[in-house]
């Protein structure tokens, strides 16, 4: 379910259905019957298991410093539907949502898609309607046969890859890194986080198939110590992120690595001073968000998410208590991300994710299968924050970005000033 959706679907009695389909068969007779909005502008396409949002942020970050109008398209919602459309880091107003709805009704796309290929087609109209210089999208499952992977972007960018939705994608790293490796373009430059070298080598594979130009962390660029950015003879310093934690170092080289690609290509020149302070003012809700002085969200949902966000709890929290109100959905690897988090953590408190009904896991089985010797089960997450920041220590809220969209308008309202 996509918050606020439905009302524009029933407004303008434009149907699609909850379930997941993947393939391009229908977004593709959707993009012919509204003349291929995916086409009118210039897009960068991101694809991976971690690392999506925050290289986003810092990218889109990077193209406003320099004056480019943005628009970005991103999953899940923080609020509604509205947040994961944006134009210039503004969700959409609810008039504009009318203008695209007006849209997607004219072209008789009724019936024919699943709810993220309606919105993934609402983006590409919002590209039609507003213009932007460059539009920013992310891939929502996968890649290769996702809805998003109509466009025929300058840049695909691939932070990291992972065990994730294996359902779909495949047990296998091989397999799902041949799921993301299908952003990777003719004509466009694929730039590519730290990957394992299984991954990295199905990476290379079609990028050499499709005649997609690769840059590689690690190999084509760096971020050193000190957080000096690194290309061939071009050296950026004095780089300070508002994005807490090791890995966002990763993240912060890709988002200039792939502005250096767009600012080529649109073309545009690159102006170092602008770089520095789209990386200083670039931020993303539930990432490491802190909310007030001793509580903080971070959506980690997979092992390797909460391997990050462990580190960097270690990291900025060092030997001070942590206390976790945690909610997951049934369908990831709860005990992986379990096992991550309790290394740093023993005192828990689970609750539910009220937004995914139908991926629901319960709190008390999800009690269960922790090995915490402190935790129990509440049923009002705000609840729960309130009383366990009144303990020495830190409180953060994970597990899933839906809990957190779930959560957090009303934390930041009781917690405002604080």
């Amino acid at each position: 379910m996509i918050p606020g959706f439905d009302l524009y679907k029933e407004q303008f009695q434009v149907m699609s259905s909850d379930v997941i389909k993947p393939g391009l068969t229908a977004i593709e007779q959707a993009m012919d019957k509204l003349t291929h909005p995916e086409l009118d502008v210039p897009v960068v396409h991101v694809a991976g298991t971690n690392g999506k949002g925050s290289t986003i942020a810092m990218l889109e970050s990077i193209c406003r410093t320099h004056g480019l109008k943005t628009l970005t398209f991103t999953s899940p919602c923080i609020e509604d539907v509205h947040d994961q459309i944006k134009v210039n880091n503004e969700p959409l107003q609810p008039f504009q949502m009318n203008e695209i709805f007006t849209v997607l009704k004219k072209a008789e796309v009724s019936g024919e898609l699943t709810d993220f290929e309606l919105l993934t087609a609402a983006a590409f109209v919002a590209c039609r309607l507003y213009k932007p210089d460059i539009a920013i999208i992310e891939a929502g499952l996968g890649g290769r046969f996702d809805s998003t992977n109509v466009v025929q972007p300058i840049v695909s960018i691939i932070p990291s890859i992972a065990l994730e939705h294996t359902n779909f994608l495949g047990d296998t790293i091989e397999k799902i890194a041949w799921h993301k490796a299908g952003i990777l373009k003719r004509g466009a430059t694929g730039v590519i986080g730290p990957l394992q070298e299984e991954a990295m080598n199905v990476i290379t594979e079609q990028a050499e198939r499709v005649g997609t130009r690769l840059k590689v962390d690690g190999l084509d660029f760096d971020v050193l110590p000190g957080e000096n950015y690194v290309q061939g003879m071009l050296e950026i310093t004095d780089l300070h992120r508002l994005l807490k934690g090791q890995h966002q170092m990763h993240n912060m080289g890709l988002a200039i690595t792939a502005f250096i690609e767009v600012a080529s290509k649109i073309p545009l020149t690159l102006q170092v001073p602008l770089v520095r302070q789209g990386i200083a003012k670039a931020t993303i809700p539930g990432r490491f968000e802190q909310i007030s002085h001793n509580v903080f969200l971070d959506g980690a949902h997979n092992p390797a998410s909460a391997k990050m966000l462990k580190e960097t709890m270690k990291q900025q929290f060092q030997d001070a208590p942590i206390h976790i109100v945690m909610g997951i959905l049934k369908d990831k690897d709860i005990d992986g991300v379990l096992a991550e988090l309790e290394e740093v953590c023993d005192d828990f408190i689970f609750v539910e994710v009220d937004r995914e009904q139908h991926r629901l896991m319960p709190a008390e089985e999800l009690m269960q299968r922790s090995k915490a010797t402190h935790k129990k089960v509440a049923e009002n997450a705000l609840q729960a924050v309130v009383e366990k920041r009144k303990e020495p220590g830190f409180v953060i809220m994970t597990g899933s970005l839906y809990l957190l969209a779930q959560w957090r308008h009303e934390l930041l309202e009781a917690f405002k000033g604080q």
